[in-house]
């Protein structure tokens, strides 16, 4: 989660770390997302992990084997990096270089691959975004009960909560 857990609107992100859609809604709208939404306490975001493939899967569990303070930090340089690690040959190498720039050593990166009940809870949150929100693509933004599919820009992000927030 992205964002006080009191806010008043909460936003639940459905996105593929393989996703160009999803990179480009990372480094193009969050940051303005993040300034004036949730870093003023007004939006928290819920991210889920919604693999389009196994590259997505594997780049998902190298980031979920992270501490929790190095969650969203490293999400925001695997979408800034995308093109560098999801079209690699061996995509498991610039993963583990991505992680050990987290702290993750290459053995524990190693166990959390083999660690299938965590890929399964990956795979998990995917099949919960198909079945309870519809979600058929990525990025997909769940508010307020109604999901939206695609890059929202800021103004159509804010629009949506903005009828949620709590008026002064």
């Amino acid at each position: 989660m992205l964002g006080s857990p009191d806010a008043p609107v909460e936003v639940i992100e459905y996105a593929s770390l393989t996703c160009h859609h999803c990179a480009a809604f990372h480094t193009e709208v969050l940051p303005q997302v993040k300034k004036e939404l949730i870093d003023t306490g007004k939006v928290r975001i819920v991210y889920r992990d919604f693999p389009l493939d196994r590259v997505g899967l594997e780049a998902a569990t190298m980031a979920r084997c992270l501490p929790p303070e190095r969650y969203f930090p490293v999400l925001s340089l695997l979408f800034a990096k995308q093109d560098d690690w999801s079209h690699a040959k061996d995509p498991i190498e610039p993963l583990a270089r991505i992680g050990a720039l987290a702290g993750l050593s290459r053995q524990s990166y190693d166990a959390c691959r083999a660690d299938r009940a965590l890929q399964d809870s990956i795979v998990q949150s995917r099949f919960e975004g198909e079945q309870k929100h519809g979600v058929e693509s990525t990025p997909s933004f769940v508010i307020d009960g109604k999901t939206y599919k695609g890059v929202l820009s800021f103004d159509t992000f804010s629009k949506a909560i903005e009828p949620l927030l709590p008026k002064p």
